[in-house]
């Protein structure tokens, strides 16, 4: 399917649930319902065969060959680069990077740009409510420079403070990462103010997009993002493969993530020069499968109005809150006034794992833990949630199977 072939259909939760193969399967003898989908998606058939068929028939390295299938395997490839960028909406197809997914991406900026500009007695800011994968890259860049970590504060309804955050900014800030979507508050964070704010005084920004592009239109160029972070599958395509999108002049700035092939415009014992933008930072043989797979994932989504998919989401987060609020001892974590595709709840003397434990038995997936979130655990002095994702396949009268697992498991417990 090509971009101009892309008609936008009047979005029909039925009519979508008829592409997910995995959807229409029983868990201990009950029809599944999955609510998983802040850890993965499902993946529509479109991009099951589109992953088979590279298999099947056009398997071969991208990017080096002048034979047939290589050349095929090559446009195809390309070809996802430009569909990342018109969904994104990037300037330049060379501003997107390839790579294993939204961990690798922060990682990759964390090495390159923190090797070129981050110095002892500078500092790093990301918020309390992140990911540890926009944690953890830091930390470790932190120890290797000297350069100091400081953290943004959120209150109790799960909202960045945006004043603490403009008090925080200064000149010795080399870098601000701010996730948009939290994975497990579900709070969408003002990242366009945020990115202004750090703008003023010549800050750039990172932005955590690995929840967020399911469930909101993302525009880098409008948000004026620096640098954007995403992963395949969690956006209906295949794990192992995501996307570090970044502003050229800025990438062009940056030393090589990694050394290898590809990622060369020549080599000799005494000096390397490296390949344009993109392919200084796709060394190796990349996940030629899994991005081609990616492509037919955002064009299988574009099939679709988005902004109908995101009002349908919105109804049902809210019809799942104001059920979960109906339960006796439950407490939602994360109120926050904008938010989207999660709700975490905790409940009176019952752990999360036994909830789980108890919905998987009633076919309900849920994602229960710290979720790669423990300081948010801290924030709420918990060591856990229950965690409901929903995606735009998800029934609202699976809401109702969902509470009705619930009560049993309290019935079981208290």
């Amino acid at each position: 399917m090509t971009q101009t072939e892309i008609t936008n259909e009047v979005f029909s939760v039925t009519k979508a649930r008829l592409d997910f193969p995995a959807l229409h399967q029983e868990i201990h003898g009950r029809p599944l319902v999955y609510l998983d989908n802040a850890a993965t998606t499902h993946k529509p058939k479109s991009v099951i065969d589109a992953i088979d068929r590279f298999y099947s028939r056009d398997n071969s390295n991208v990017h080096r060959g002048v034979h047939y299938l290589s050349q095929k395997a090559t446009g195809q490839y390309e070809r996802s680069r430009q569909i990342v960028q018109r969904f994104i909406h990037a300037a330049d197809e060379r501003e997107i990077i390839f790579t294993s997914g939204a961990t690798e991406s922060v990682n990759l900026v964390a090495q390159t740009f923190g090797r070129k500009f981050v110095h002892a007695g500078d500092e790093i800011l990301i918020s309390e409510m992140e990911h540890h994968s926009n944690i953890v890259p830091w930390q470790i860049l932190c120890e290797q420079s000297g350069a100091k970590l400081k953290v943004i504060p959120f209150n109790q309804r799960g909202e960045i403070d945006l004043n603490g955050y403009a008090e925080l900014l200064n000149p010795r800030v080399k870098l601000v990462g701010i996730v948009h979507l939290s994975n497990t508050l579900g709070t969408i964070n003002p990242v366009a103010e945020m990115i202004r704010l750090a703008h003023s005084q010549n800050i750039p920004v990172l932005v955590d997009g690995a929840q967020s592009v399911a469930h909101l239109p993302v525009d880098v160029q409008s948000l004026d993002a620096d640098f954007f972070v995403f992963s395949g599958h969690k956006i209906f395509g295949p794990t192992g493969v995501g996307v570090l999108y970044g502003k050229s002049h800025l990438l062009k700035t940056l030393p090589p993530y990694q050394g290898g092939g590809d990622m060369i415009h020549s080599v000799t014992f005494e000096k390397t020069i490296y390949a344009d933008l993109p392919h200084k930072f796709e060394a190796g043989t990349p996940n030629i499968a899994g991005v081609i797979g990616l492509g037919a994932a955002l064009e299988y989504l574009q099939r679709w109005d988005l902004r109908e998919i995101a009002a349908y989401e919105d109804e049902l987060v809210n019809t799942a809150t104001k059920a979960l609020k109906q339960i006796d001892g439950l407490t939602i974590i994360g109120e926050a006034e904008h938010k989207a595709g999660v709700v975490s709840f905790v409940m009176e003397n019952i752990h999360p794992h036994d909830i789980g434990t108890i919905l998987d038995m009633e076919g309900v997936a849920v994602r229960t833990g710290h979720h790669c979130t423990q300081p948010i655990m801290d924030h709420y002095k918990i060591p856990a949630t229950t965690r409901v994702s929903f995606a735009m396949y998800n029934h609202l009268a699976e809401i109702d199977v969902l509470i009705s697992a619930l009560k049993k498991a309290i019935e079981v417990f208290r």
